[in-house]
């Protein structure tokens, strides 16, 4: 990462503001590689390749971000990046939060890089990714410490109308209740507690076979349907372990499916406290914070 100085950067845009109007002169960088996001709430994280920099420091001058719709039909990942581009920003970092953003709502995102001649690269490869609301420092009991607060529902739509409230997310219930779409569970004989799935036709993925993750965001993409034992789908219970990524499948509206994940960061004997997030656009992988607006609007 560079760390460039307040005079530097002053410098810089100085220099865009007092050229952009000017001719285009020298080579223009090279495009930017290596495009990657992380889904965050009510926001994308980008990040890629600072080789235009590396290439000629002299000659680089900042990197600009741009975004454009996403549509896609029943493949998800087959879908196309939209025609008008918009320009999110501009950046001398190889990375860029991409903020206001509606949860849910697919976007596409392309970087070009360009010299101090005004002259810009071609834009990298398009990344599409797609924001998503979250939350940390939840604690669920187990079953038989408090079974009221025993479960969790990643959301109920309590007024039936098709909109994802803040208010409608992230439910703390009793377990053994009809709205639970997970509960917290002890094991006396084996000392552990356990995930159970709940509600009908929600299913249960360990993430990346029981390996600690990092952070929330690292489980970027939920385990495919067709993913098989031991990181597929089943309605097995599954062992709470810190750090460990759960994924669950659970019903969406018009016969969709929703995908929420949870990481434990506390598993002791009475209580648990988990991360978790959820995609709010139906059949939509993308899970992989930055707080989010009041309402998400649901497709």
């Amino acid at each position: 990462m560079r760390v460039w100085s307040l005079l530097a950067a002053a410098i810089a845009l100085s220099a865009c503001s007092s050229s952009s109007t000017g001719p285009v002169t020298g080579t223009p960088p090279p495009t930017p590689t290596n495009l990657v996001g992380t889904s965050l709430d009510a926001a994308i994280a980008l990040t890629w390749d600072d080789n235009a920099f590396l290439a000629s420091p002299s000659n680089f001058q900042n990197y600009r971000v741009f975004s454009t719709s996403y549509s896609w039909t029943t493949n998800y990942l087959a879908g196309q990046c939209g025609t008008t581009w918009l320009l999110e920003g501009t950046t001398v970092s190889p990375e860029f939060i991409v903020g206001a953003l509606t949860n849910g709502v697919s976007r596409c995102f392309a970087v070009s890089a360009m010299s101090v001649g005004q002259a810009e690269s071609p834009r990298s490869t398009p990344h599409n990714d797609t924001p998503r609301p979250d939350a940390r420092n939840i604690v669920v009991w187990t079953g038989t410490a408090d079974p009221t607060l025993s479960g969790f529902r990643f959301w109920k739509d309590a007024n039936a109308d098709g909109q994802v409230q803040n208010n409608e997310l992230g439910l703390i219930v009793p377990g053994a209740g009809p709205d639970a779409d997970f509960s917290i569970e002890r094991n006396n004989l084996t000392d552990s507690l356990f995930l159970q799935p709940r509600r009908k036709d929600v299913l249960l993925a360990i993430y990346n076979n029981f390996a600690p993750v990092a952070d929330l965001t690292s489980i970027d993409l939920a385990p495919s349907p067709s993913t098989p034992p031991p990181n597929g789908y089943s309605t097995a219970i599954a062992e709470l372990l810190p750090n460990v990524g759960y994924v669950f499948q659970v019903p969406g509206p018009s016969g969709s499916v929703l995908y929420g994940a949870v990481r434990p960061t506390h598993v002791g004997d009475r209580f648990v406290i988990l991360a978790w997030s959820f995609q709010t656009d139906p059949d939509n992988p993308e899970l992989r914070t930055v707080r989010s607006a009041a309402t998400h609007a649901l497709p």
